[in-house]
């Protein structure tokens, strides 16, 4: 499987963004997706989650209520709505995958689940 972000850029304070990331040469369809991003000087933070079907979702705290993930079967893709952007904000941001049951959606705050890795896409919310 192979992922790729994309999407990022420089935005102001309050602006919006979507990200997505694209799924291929595996089967999409089978697994649990992530978001996490990578400030500067500090450790990998997860952001948010999706199960397989898409039916259960998991955010950062720091996100809740301002980002959605979610995911297009069809299209093989995971987008990450972002929206009312910060200035802590700004981070590289990483989608990964890790093939899963139906009913797992257990740890997916924890990046070491995660079997595959996009190359990441930078995000910069000046204020």
């Amino acid at each position: 499987v192979q992922l790729q972000a994309c999407g990022g850029g420089l935005v102001q304070a309050g602006d919006s963004l979507r990200l997505s990331c694209a799924s291929s040469r595996g089967s999409f369809s089978r697994l649990a997706l992530g978001w996490f991003r990578q400030a500067d000087g500090k450790e990998r933070e997860f952001v948010a989650a999706i199960s397989r079907t898409g039916g259960n979702t998991l955010y950062g705290d720091s996100v809740k209520g301002r980002f959605t993930i979610s995911r297009d079967t069809r299209q093989n893709t995971v987008y990450l709505q972002m929206n009312n952007l910060k200035p802590e904000d700004t981070a590289v941001y990483y989608c990964a995958g890790v093939p899963t049951i139906i009913t797992d959606f257990q740890r997916m705050d924890d990046q070491t689940r995660y079997h595959y890795w996009g190359q990441g896409t930078q995000v910069t919310v000046s204020s």
